[in-house]
């Protein structure tokens, strides 16, 4: 009877757990702007969903760039954060936003549970290693729940090969990971399974030559050479005169902006870039 009272307890403290860790932690100022910008872009809900994450994501332009604003804590939660932003939670905010407003009936509950769906393995936050912490897992993740639509095969792209370990090797480089060899185990074991799957990148030489196939509002990702990780930056594309441009939480400029120069001459800046991949919203 002790041991069946205590298998009880031991149940109720980990599901108490698991719902305190989805309860979001949310501003009054974040709650106001998530508002905001629904009650704003609910009028274009019928407009195609890549316009309607563009059209979000330009309502951005001129908010601060702040990066690491996920790991506050050592304990993962749903932080909600709008008036902060790095070029990942930038990508996912403006797709979150767009999937509220399409999915009829508006509010800052809804975003929650869209953000926690786009953000986390399965759609479901459990724990720091259900973080979709490399942006090639998130593609697929999320065009696996038909969130999103990789592109980068149809467009004629090339196999991209992984090799991630830039985590697992550096454990101290994150709160979450220090000290904690068991964490730092399953997000290694996460890092081999993904390196293991089938990528497809455009390279840039050969960005020029698909720069027509783009639509606006594709979620674009830089794919790098730097070792042990996947991608080096995220962005929302749109046409301005006539060409492909970058709209990016970007840390030079250290606010939501648009580039300057076309993407096809973004992609240059880098001698690390090494292409890209794309993500297209989809409804």
């Amino acid at each position: 009877m002790k041991s069946r009272i205590a298998f009880i307890i031991l149940i109720t403290i980990i599901l108490s757990g698991r719902l305190l860790a989805s309860v979001p932690i949310i501003s009054s100022m974040d709650r106001a702007i998530i508002k905001n910008k629904l009650d704003k872009f609910s009028k274009e809900r019928a407009i195609p969903m890549g316009d309607l994450v563009l059209k979000i994501g330009l309502d951005f332009l001129n908010t601060p760039y702040v990066g690491k604003t996920l790991d506050k804590s050592k304990e993962e939660k749903l932080v909600i954060n709008l008036h902060q932003l790095d070029c990942t939670t930038f990508a996912e905010n403006c797709l979150a936003l767009a999937r509220t407003v399409k999915g009829g009936k508006p509010s800052v509950e809804k975003f929650c549970s869209e953000l926690e769906g786009i953000r986390y393995r399965g759609g479901k936050l459990d724990g720091y290693t259900s973080r979709l912490h490399y942006f090639s897992e998130w593609i697929t993740d999320n065009e696996n729940r038909h969130h999103v639509q990789s592109m980068a095969e149809s467009m004629g792209g090339k196999v991209l090969s992984l090799n991630l370990y830039i985590m697992s090797k550096n454990p101290k480089e994150y709160p979450q990971l220090i000290n904690d060899p068991a964490t730092t185990a399953q997000i290694q074991t996460i890092e081999e399974k993904v390196s293991a799957q089938k990528f497809y990148y455009i390279p840039v030489n050969q960005f020029e030559n698909i720069e027509g196939l783009v639509k606006d509002g594709d979620i674009v990702t830089l794919t790098t050479s730097i070792p042990g990780i996947d991608v080096s930056h995220v962005g929302i594309l749109l046409k301005k005169d006539g060409r492909i441009h970058l709209l990016h939480a970007s840390s030079s400029a250290m606010k939501v902006a648009v580039s300057n120069e076309p993407f096809a001459q973004y992609l240059t800046k880098s001698k690390k870039t090494t292409g890209i991949m794309i993500a297209r919203p989809v409804e």
